[in-house]
């Protein structure tokens, strides 16, 4: 799924539960950046198409990073306090993003070896079909923008 948007409806579902504790950007930045490495192996005619950063151990760490990442961006354009921002969400939003990603991407593409280094095999493969794994992609965003919206209004109502 090389930069899908279909990683994101899980992120807006983690956000709508839980939306002082999660930063969907920061979520977001992680499942991009672990993309691009899929984009330049394509680009280049490389293979295996998802490698290193879709491995668990590694795509944690660059949630974390891309969550830090997002972090100082906030201090450095001086953003008011706010979820979105703040450290603890952003790291807490990058991690679950690049945890999530190669967990996801395990179900459905050959290539990749989701808990490397501890095995090379990848159980999550067929997990599920390509439809209901969308599906549920989708339906979690749906079902994330639905709680956020009602959120939201019930905080304007008050």
């Amino acid at each position: 799924m090389p930069i899908t948007p279909f990683h994101f409806g899980p992120g807006l579902l983690l956000k709508s539960v839980a939306p002082r504790s999660v930063s969907l950007g920061a979520f977001a930045a992680a499942n991009v950046v672990i993309d691009v490495e899929s984009v330049a192996n394509l680009l280049a005619g490389r293979h295996p198409v998802h490698a290193t950063l879709h491995t668990l151990p590694v795509a944690v760490l660059v949630g974390v990073a891309a969550g830090l990442a997002v972090a100082a961006l906030g201090r450095a354009l001086k953003r008011p306090p706010s979820p979105e921002w703040a450290l603890g969400p952003a790291v807490l939003g990058g991690l679950l993003g690049g945890a999530s990603h190669p967990l996801l991407d395990g179900v459905m593409h050959r290539d990749i070896q989701p808990f490397l280094p501890f095995t090379a095999s990848n159980p999550l493969l067929g997990l599920v079909g390509l439809g209901a794994l969308h599906l549920a992609s989708v339906g979690a965003g749906v079902l994330g923008l639905v709680v956020l919206g009602w959120r939201l209004r019930r905080a304007s109502a008050d």
